[in-house]
């Protein structure tokens, strides 16, 4: 065996241990949750269900931190606006800040209306309806996080209350017009948010980037997107982060968030004007002026999300233990004890230090390149569009608004470049062919003016020139070739179909298996 070969399975080995830790750091979490649950049971039957739906409990809460929190952190850690162990750290901290403070203190038993409680009929039932979409749910989104597909964690566990639903009480059970809702937003989610995003990123690009003065733009322009984004997060925070705490319309949100932007915008104005002229006429020197409000966006998303999905993980957990403690009586809805939201608060912590970093790479570079601007328009658009969504009655999914971000910068980015190597080919057509000194002076002038002016050499250049054969001599077929080419290096269509197929089959999959675990569980249960 040589020296490469022992490398190679030094390397393996390695590999193989830090999984195991992982393995074992989450099984104790697991543990120790279910031997706090033993001690709050008191024995008996009731206690037997308690530790199991804690033990479900836990492990779906590690599953929604190791797959859903990548869309908060993702962008920006593939834009290099912070580091991954800094990202693990600010989202892990900031979504157990968001479950414990902002959390709710009452969670309805059924997720989003999908069953009927009322036609469920007894308490057991009830129960294990519940332990089987809590487990299916996890189950699912373990499965997704495998294979690196960012899913919808509300909707994972929706499907499951779904299946384990029918498989209870049949198909008259399910409120058939919110599932109706759940599949139109697997087509409205990502087309609002890569229609956002793309808005944001061109609208920076033209006020920006096409500049010919790119520093004199950037003083003037980064710090009206600095404050807008403070009024979109404000607004965001209050709305979707604080609602449970904090209970005000629209209209007074927006107000509020006006209130935080402002002072924001003269302090970053301020901060740009104290730069002078040490602000480089470059895209990398404009792109640093956008890490620290990405990173503060990280933060502020990741608490919104802690303070909202957690139900996903303990409202089910919380419906056991109301049905549980009051011996078999089922409430409408089910006060959380704050051991239960500790469980939900510290196991998405946990999950996401853990498990989390491969879906945050996915999301923030294995789509397409993202750099500071980008990863802002991505942000503006997450938080943009469930605002949006929400004052229109749309159903909407943040995880698939975030991804839809993503593509849709990535397609933007996409057509500009198809759109420029056009431009660059009908300047070379207009000159005569072997003139190479003419057309470099053209495109050199041509990439340096604005993009007002770029359009007046053009039609000033189609009035003075006929057209003439390309100099490079490609034919159609080959310049189509290498444009696909090009096009696929900027995103991936790889992930998209794999991404695409894992949010269709989200709901019937998580269904299924929730299906399956209720007769298993039932079945076990039955005397």
């Amino acid at each position: 065996m040589d020296l490469k070969h022992i490398s190679e399975i030094e390397r393996a080995a390695h590999h193989g241990r830090g999984e195991m830790l992982r393995l074992g750091i989450g099984l104790l979490f697991i543990v120790g949750v279910m031997f706090y649950a033993a001690m709050r049971g008191g024995g008996g039957e009731g206690s037997l269900i308690l530790v199991m739906a804690a033990m479900v409990g836990g492990y779906m809460a590690m599953n929604i931190g190791a797959n859903d929190v990548a869309n908060n952190v993702g962008p920006a850690v593939g834009s290099k606006a912070m580091s991954l162990a800094g990202a693990l750290v600010i989202a892990a901290v900031f979504e157990a800040a968001g479950a414990l403070i902002a959390g709710g203190e009452v969670v309805g038993t059924i997720r989003s209306g999908i069953i009927d409680p009322e036609l469920i009929t007894d308490s057991d039932t009830f129960v294990w309806i519940m332990l089987a979409a809590l487990l299916a749910g996890a189950l699912w989104l373990n499965i997704a996080t495998a294979v690196g597909a960012p899913v919808s964690t509300t909707h994972s566990i929706v499907g499951a209350v779904l299946g384990a639903g029918i498989a209870a009480e049949g198909t008259g059970i399910v409120a058939w017009a919110t599932m109706g809702n759940i599949v139109a937003s697997w087509v409205i989610s990502p087309l609002l948010g890569g229609v956002f995003a793309a808005a944001f990123l061109y609208l920076v690009k033209r006020s920006i980037t096409y500049q010919p003065d790119m520093a004199a733009a950037a003083r003037r322009m980064v710090p009206m997107l600095v404050g807008l984004m403070a009024w979109t997060f404000g607004t965001y925070l209050i709305l979707k982060g604080l609602n449970r705490v904090w209970t005000v319309g629209f209209g007074e949100a927006a107000v509020y968030g006006l209130l935080i932007a402002v002072p924001v915008f003269f302090l970053t104005k301020r901060s740009m004007n104290g730069r002078g002229m040490q602000l480089a006429n470059t895209k990398q020197s404009v792109n640093r002026l956008f890490t620290v409000p990405l990173i503060a966006a990280a933060a502020l998303l990741s608490f919104a999300h802690g303070s909202n999905d957690v139900a996903n993980a303990i409202g089910p957990l919380a419906a056991i233990v109301d049905v549980v403690s009051s011996s078999g009586v089922m409430h409408s809805s089910a006060p959380i004890p704050t051991w239960v939201m500790m469980v939900g608060a510290l196991g998405i912590a946990l999950g996401l230090a853990l498990f989390g970093p491969r879906l945050i790479r996915t999301v923030g570079s294995e789509i397409t390149e993202l750099d500071q601007m980008r990863a802002y328009c991505i942000a503006m658009a997450a938080t943009l569009t469930v605002i949006v969504a929400s004052q229109l009655g749309l159903p909407v999914s943040s995880t698939h608004i975030a991804v839809g971000g993503v593509f849709g910068v990535g397609f933007l980015r996409e057509y500009l470049k198809s759109n420029y190597d056009r431009m660059l080919a009908e300047i070379k057509a207009h000159h005569p062919e072997g003139d190479l000194a003419a057309i470099e002076a053209f495109v050199a002038r041509f990439e340096k003016a604005s993009i007002d002016e770029k359009g007046a050499m053009l039609r000033d250049l189609k009035q003075r020139s006929k057209k003439a054969e390309d100099p490079a001599h490609f034919s159609k077929v080959e310049r189509k070739g290498l444009r696909k080419v090009y096009r696929r290096e900027l995103v991936k269509r790889s992930q998209l179909l794999r991404i695409a197929a894992a949010w269709v089959i989200t709901v019937p999959a998580s269904a299924l298996m929730a299906a399956m675990l209720f007769f298993m569980i039932r079945g076990m249960m039955l005397p």
